[in-house]
């Protein structure tokens, strides 16, 4: 039970990062007018995230096909969930803060993905 639930935190994870790299052109537009350098820097940002979220489903991926049963198993998930919660916090009290629905739902997705793990930890 407990690879079902990192499996399904991993899908989340990994397709969130899709979901935010897919529009980030259109993002970075929305900056118009910005410098160069600025917009170097912001598609780099925007676009670190992603790479986080791919690199968290992998791990957790990685670390459930190898043997979700083990006390590393357990660790890796608690060591995801905790950086899914601090991205959820630094989410919540930066873009979800704003009218885009996306940054709204980011933090409830995040946090979901981060109790699933959790329990998954657990059980």
């Amino acid at each position: 039970m407990s690879s079902a639930f990192a499996f399904i935190a991993a899908a989340l994870i990994g397709l969130w990062g899709v979901a935010h790299a897919i529009p980030t052109r259109q993002v970075i537009a929305g900056f118009a007018p910005i410098e160069t350098d600025n917009r170097r820097v912001l598609t780099q940002e925007w676009l670190a995230e992603a790479f986080t979220m791919w690199g968290l489903a992998a791990i957790v991926l990685a670390a459930t096909l190898t043997g979700n049963d083990t006390d590393v198993a357990a660790w890796v998930y608690r060591a995801a969930a905790g950086l899914l919660v601090g991205l959820a916090v630094l989410t919540a009290v930066t873009g979800a803060r704003t009218a885009v629905i996306w940054f709204k739902i980011c933090p409830v997705l995040l946090t979901t993905s981060a109790i699933l793990l959790l329990v998954a930890s657990f059980i």
